[in-house]
């Protein structure tokens, strides 16, 4: 089994429908830096509703690349991913994660 960095693409021409792999994963970044901008500096939001406002019917699509997003802005010092309220490593996450300004 061949590992990869959690940003990294899985080949040169993935794509997600029409648009290229790098241009979907920056709008998952942006679109959660704008979505908690938007909120309480200490409200989170789930990985879905970046997935949604760049997927729209494909959303499901891009819940693993919006977890990929949200790692990459934990490693730019952005945001922190919670489970249960308390920041845990992104890299060992399970299940359901928030994620959160970084504080």
């Amino acid at each position: 089994m061949t590992h990869r960095q959690h940003g990294e693409a899985t080949s040169p021409g993935d794509k997600n429908g029409d648009k290229p792999r790098d241009t979907v994963d920056k709008q998952l970044e942006a679109s959660i830096l704008e979505l908690l901008a938007a909120r309480a500096e200490t409200s989170t939001i789930c990985p879905s509703d970046a997935a949604r406002a760049v997927g729209a019917e494909n959303w499901r699509d891009l819940m693993e690349p919006a977890r990929r997003a949200a790692r990459r802005l934990v490693d730019a010092g952005e945001v922190q991913i919670t489970q249960g309220g308390s920041v845990i490593d992104p890299l060992t996450a399970k299940g359901p994660i928030r994620i959160r300004k970084a504080r």
